[in-house]
């Protein structure tokens, strides 16, 4: 069995009285690619946002390759091997994309971070976009772009937040196959929140369902969405 690369005990997250999080306890093994399912206000983002320290949690604590991380910030988390995309792409919508992935490495000047720039913008498929401002992409290469800055910089460990959200419906599949190919070519944990269900379906080996703070359902995907509970409040399904 693979060793786990990130664990958490007992993880909470308070805002006055509601609960973000609530007692979330998992362990997640190196080499897989998990699916992070809920409705809006599930606790989803909070769990991304704790474990890479953008957010400290009331309780509980976070280790990642067994050192704990619970109070580290967001810097200090990305130097050990953590990563993360965002819902909204977060690119300099003035540099191209290849000047988007030099900073991204953090070493602009360097004869390595340009070959890791053009290493990763073959991998993603972003070669034709390598000159163009990334604040004309379209949405789906700015959300690749995204991706590719936060796994230029060789992470261990990728949260990736809504990797399809503003994609239209005919490049969803083929953005995720391609965001996945390349994360596996380089050896790396996927962590992903999705609300497509077939994305999940299709690409999470395992799916930790969230609902009001709390995980509901961990295992396989074809157990968590026969689950009753997912279905009625993940899914959405009416009982009959």
């Amino acid at each position: 069995m693979a060793a786990a690369i990130l664990e958490t005990r007992g993880l909470s997250k308070t805002f006055g009285a509601v609960a973000a999080a609530s007692n979330i306890t998992i362990e997640i093994a190196e080499d897989t690619v998990v699916g992070l399912i809920g409705g809006n206000g599930a606790g989803k983002t909070t769990f991304i946002n704790l474990v890479t320290g953008y957010l400290k949690p009331t309780s509980g604590s976070i280790r990642y390759r067994g050192r704990d991380i619970t109070r580290l910030a967001p810097r200090q988390v990305t130097r050990l091997g953590i990563c993360r995309s965002f819902q909204i792409p977060q690119v300099f919508d003035t540099l191209t994309a290849y000047e988007n992935l030099l900073v991204g490495t953090g070493i602009v000047d360097s004869k390595d971070a340009a070959e890791a720039a053009e290493t990763i913008l073959a991998r993603f498929g972003l070669a034709p976009f390598r000159d163009a401002v990334a604040g004309v992409l379209p949405e789906g290469v700015r959300k690749l772009l995204d991706i590719a800055m936060a796994l230029v910089v060789k992470p261990r460990l990728l949260l990736l937040d809504e990797p399809t959200s503003g994609v239209s419906a005919g490049e969803k599949f083929a953005i995720m196959d391609l965001v996945l190919q390349a994360v596996r070519a380089a050896a790396v944990t996927v962590l992903f929140v999705e609300h497509d269900m077939e994305i999940v379906r299709r690409h999470a080996q395992r799916v930790l369902a969230f609902y009001d703070g709390r995980i509901i359902a961990d295992g396989r995907s074809e157990a968590v969405f026969a689950d009753a509970d997912v279905r009625r409040l993940v899914v959405g399904e009416q009982p009959c």
